[in-house]
């Protein structure tokens, strides 16, 4: 791999180069031609400048870039930036069960420039905001952006507080849309995988009249609709859950054939007890105070309940597949051996666990359109316009099958012996009586002997019942108005107002079911049933046909619905249908931002180097946020089973308001130094007002080296959910979690006082948030022999403190000392939850070197061009507390956040003449430090084919362009040519359930695909 990497840089470094200002994929002739010598405003500045000879390490990147690279939406073009970070930002990465911070992302695809988090990387429009996602209030959602109407699209790498406020500490992404275009453009584009599934297509009509020079105005309009298909996680052999020899297995025991368990009395369902007894080893007292009275319900303080060989009751779990003489896990698709030496549960020797990365989906389906018009009239050298941009976007979030795992209150499963079930009964006491003759004889048909005719507690995963899903709809509509233009000497203006909106809204697709019982006493009182209790019956929820109870238990406990069988009856289907909550509403957002703009830029007098420029500006913006729960979750409703309402983050509706002042002046010292400043002041409601400078510089001592740098701070205020989130509380169901009181961790059986535990997690807002804030600087250097020729290097740094964030558990774990308040405990001293809320966790550092690399020669009748971007990560660490050590972060394996790749890049060659050109390109991921399972990370365990270190992702891609009679363009591209799979990676977390042998923050689960673009101009 290094080999490789190597290969390419010293390619690239022998044929490549940008012009000084961009760090760009190479620009057309026609292009270069027309923009050369401009001077325009550019991102992250308010005076016209040069792009070509500014200081901004600047990014630009046009649609031929885009159609070069079989880049075909917003999203897929961020994931292509090498100086964007792999964070949970796709929507891929979040496609599974999420929690935290990653909740309520249903939908969304973001940015996430140089790793700081998408909240930390603005995006624009044609240089103003667009609104964050109606469910987050955070991010912005970059699939609303309308592509078929870009002209460009311009990343600044650099902070840029001072001129745009909040958010843009990372950088700034700027979609600059065409202002001038006449005539037709219609585009269609498709790009099927060999494999089968993900497949995405897209349409496109632009159309243009009138031109600005000669006619005095122009009308413009796009709309495009891209729908991209569903990729299930059992349509790609590499995501595969059972690799117990490289350290991978599933911890879950709810399977499509039950897994059985001990469970306690339930005075409606059980009021004799269980097959397999009680939970409960005493009956009073503990086994730790030495005044324990032994159960006799019990069965491991009896005899004939041992796993064979052994002293260790079988109370972990049983299932008939894993029995000696069984069918075997695999025999049901996506089953396996549940691997009790991973996990450390010896318990579930005979247990079986069923994978659930296949049953998620690896690309979420999503069906958008988006549309554009912009109208500008010339009125002498005044430019006024009106522009309309919105978007209406469907997803489908799905993921694992749900599981029921027996609760004696909130989740009574108790299989009976009825008419409906007998045979189904009797199969499986056998086979469990057959090895544990505790519960009788193989053969006994008498109730009351031994304890065959005691109902069977258990753990399932409904199959029938069909994944889990979230369907969301989210429309965003932007309106703007502006004019600039001269007022005075060399001033001119630039002002502006906008409307932006986006709303999102969620409903439960297949999957859930009403539960049927009362959850708790508050619950239950809540509900006005009389009498009442928790885990009572609960009469609100719909009974299937020919139950007696409602809700999923009642389905259940009828034994019409057997969950011993992968097939179930008519009856049962019909009975799951008549249960089903789909339709209800899960949650909805709107998000608001209202934004006026203006300011005003000049030549004030010339010194050595030219003349003296100036800018200053007002800004004021309203942000508003409204977070609608669903009536469903309402105390006096049914309950619907293991669905992640979010009624405690509703909210009425709260705004702020943001008031800026800002100035900028360039200073060209001499004709090879050239100095800019510049300062913004922010009054936020709420958290007062802030000052951010910015000073950047560049020296160029000779035509073909130019010397640059930057300093700047920045910060960020915290969303509204970060502040206004309620506090929910959560179960854990992993075993992974350990008490740092008694444990250095990991969590190990064998280890005293480091038994693995399940204490509930809390999560939730902080009303007293205050602003991160940031320092950073950059230093860099470009070389540019010749006009064919470039290579730029820039240095760096970005320090961010009072971070804003929630900790996740094993952060907490590991920093236990310094959060002592963040543990819970009972009377007794055992750890019963940990609070994740949201706070200013400590600081962040990260440095690196970002590399461009652009040259070409002629050959052929035509260009021959390579080019290279990467990113090279120094460091990148943090901690959660000023006085706690700095923890190393980059390439180390986290559930959340970013990943911190190493290095990155990506690479290409092409050829190009008057109509036709050829691309053949590389994209290259470092890799990381890979997870390490219970039984791994505490040594117990050794596997032969653990990888401790993932391995680097490269993939390539082709494509040719052809014009044909100077109207029609043909693209043709393969995508990932020598179709390679994502690296093995234990994603896994058992605490979810999501996760599994691959990472979707770095690679593309889609494999070798086949493009075709056809584009029509008229």
């Amino acid at each position: 791999m290094k080999t490789s990497k190597t290969a390419i840089l010293l390619l690239a470094s022998c044929l490549t180069a940008p012009a000084f200002a961009q760090d760009s994929l190479p620009r057309t002739s026609a292009e270069t031609a027309e923009d050369e010598g401009a001077a325009i405003i550019v991102t992250g500045s308010r005076i016209k400048q040069d792009p070509t000879k500014s200081a901004l390490p600047l990014q630009v990147i046009t649609t031929d870039d885009l159609t070069r690279e079989g880049i075909n939406s917003p999203e897929q073009l961020i994931s292509f930036l090498s100086t964007n970070g792999n964070g949970a930002d796709n929507l891929a990465s979040n496609a599974d069960v999420t929690s935290g911070a990653q909740r309520g992302t249903n939908g969304l695809s973001a940015a996430n420039l140089r790793g700081q988090g998408a909240a930390s990387t603005l995006v624009l429009l044609n240089g103003r905001r667009v609104a964050a996602h109606g469910l987050t209030g955070s991010a912005v959602d970059v699939n609303q952006i309308p592509i078929a109407a870009l002209e460009r699209v311009e990343i600044l790498k650099d902070g840029a507080s001072a001129i745009y406020g909040t958010d843009a500490i990372g950088g700034v992404i700027n979609f600059i849309t065409k202002t001038n275009f006449q005539g037709l453009a219609l585009n269609a584009f498709t790009d099927v995988t060999e494999a089968g599934g993900g497949n995405i297509y897209r349409l496109s009509a632009t159309g243009g009249y009138g031109d600005l020079d000669e006619d005095g105005f122009n009308i413009m309009g796009a709309v495009s609709r891209s729908i991209s298909q569903s990729l299930n996680g059992s349509e790609r052999s590499f995501v595969n859950g059972n690799q117990p020899n490289r350290g991978l297995s599933v911890d879950t025991r709810g399977t499509p054939i039950a897994t059985a368990f001990p469970a306690n009395a339930n005075t409606t369902f059980a009021p004799s007890g269980s097959l397999l007894g009680d939970t409960n080893v005493c009956s009073s007292g503990s086994i730790a105070n030495n005044n324990c009275v032994r159960n006799a319900r019990y069965l491991g303080n009896g005899t004939g309940f041992f796993l064979p060989g052994s002293t260790q009751p079988a109370d972990g779990g049983i299932n008939i597949l894993d029995l000696p003489g069984g069918a075997g896990c695999d025999t049901v698709e996506g089953g396996l051996a549940y691997d009790e030496q991973l996990w450390n549960t010896a318990s579930a020797r005979f247990a079986c666990a069923w994978d659930t990365g296949r049953a998620a989906v690896l690309q979420q389906p999503l069906n958008t359109l988006t549309y554009y018009g912009r109208g500008t009239l010339a009125l002498g050298d005044h430019r006024v316009f009106a522009e309309i941009t919105g978007s209406d976007a469907d997803s489908v979030k799905r993921f694992s099958n749900n599981q029921y795992s027996i609760n004696v209150t909130s989740l009574p499963l108790y299989y009976p012996l009825n008419a409906i079930t007998a045979a189904t009964y009797n199969d499986v006491y056998d086979r469990i009586a057959g090895i544990f003759p505790a519960i009788g004889a193989p053969g006994t048909r008498t109730v009351g002997v031994g304890r065959y005719g005691l109902p069977i507690a258990y753990r399932w995963r409904n199959i029938a019942g069909g994944q889990r899903e979230y369907r969301t709809n989210t429309n965003t509509l932007r309106g703007a108005i502006g004019a600039e233009g001269p007022l005075f000497g060399s001033f001119d203006y630039r002002a502006g107002a906008s409307y932006a909106r986006s709303e999102s809204n969620s409903v439960l697709g297949e999957g859930y079911h009403y539960r049927g019982v009362f959850v708790n006493g508050a619950s239950a009182t809540a509900s006005g049933v009389a009498g009442a209790v928790a885990g009572g019956i609960d009469p609100r929820a719909p009974t299937a046909p020919g139950a007696t109870r409602p809700g999923i238990v009642g389905l259940l406990n009828s034994g019409i619905l057997n969950p011993f069988s992968v097939s179930q009856s008519p009856a049962a289907l019909a009975g799951l249908d008549a249960i089903s909550a789909r339709g209800v509403t899960l949650y909805g957002g709107l998000y608001e931002v209202r934004q006026f703009d203006a300011s005003i830029a000049g030549s004030l007098f010339d010194l050595p180097g030219g003349a003296v420029k100036i800018a200053f500006g007002v800004d004021y913006r309203k942000e508003s946020y409204t977070f609608n729960g669903s009536p469903a979750a309402i105390s006096g409703t049914p309950d619907i089973f293991n669905v992640a309402f979010d009624n405690i983050n509703a909210l009425a509706g709260v705004s702020r308001d943001v008031k800026a002042a800002y100035g900028e002046i360039l200073i060209p010292l001499f004709d090879s130094l050239e100095v800019t400043a510049a300062a913004r002041i922010d009054e936020y409601e709420g958290f007062g007002s802030t000052v951010n400078p910015k000073i950047s510089a560049k020296f160029q001592p000779l035509d073909w080296v130019m010397f640059r740098g930057s300093y700047n701070t920045g910060f960020r205020v915290p969303t509204f959910n970060q502040i206004f989130n309620g506090v929910t509380q959560s179960q854990t169901s992993g075993t992974s979690i350990y008490d740092p009181s008694t444990c250095a961790g990991p969590a190990s059986p064998s280890v005293p006082g480091c038994a693995s535990i399940t204490p509930d997690t809390i999560n939730g807002g902080n009303r007293n948030l205050g602003p991160e804030t940031s320092e950073q600087y950059s230093v860099g250097i470009v070389l540019q022999p010749s006009s064919q020729f470039s290579a730029s290097v820039d240095y760096w740094s970005i320090a961010v403190d009072d971070v804003i964030g929630s900790l996740i558990v094993n952060d907490l774990l590991r920093n236990a000392a310094f959060f002592p308040e963040r543990f819970a405990r009972n009377s007794a001293g055992q750890l019963t939850a940990l609070d994740l809320r949201t706070a200013n966790l400590g600081s962040r550092r990260t440095e690196g070197l970002e590399v461009a690399l652009r040259g070409g020669f002629d050959a052929l009748g035509g260009v021959v061009t390579a080019g290279l971007d990467g990113t090279y990560l120094l460091k990148k660490k943090s901690k959660v507390l000023p006085l706690a050590p700095y923890l190393n972060d980059r390439g180390r394996f986290t559930f959340a956040g970013d990943l911190g790749l190493k290095w990155k890049h990506s690479a290409f060659v092409s050829f190009t003449n008057d109509d036709f050109t050829f691309n053949f390109s590389q994209i290259y991921r470092d890799g990381y430090t890979n997870q390490a399972l219970p039984g791994i990370a505490n040594g117990s365990v050794v596997r032969p084919d653990f990888n401790p270190k993932v391995k680097a992702y490269m993939i390539y891609n082709t494509s040719v362009s052809v014009d044909v009679l100077d109207q029609f363009r043909l693209t043709a591209g393969v995508r990932n040519v020598f179709d390679k799979d994502p690296p093995f990676a234990i994603t896994y977390d058992s605490n979810t359930g999501a996760g599994s042998s691959w990472e979707p923050r770095v690679a593309d689960p889609r494999g070798r695909s086949f493009t075709l673009s056809v584009e029509a101009k008229f």
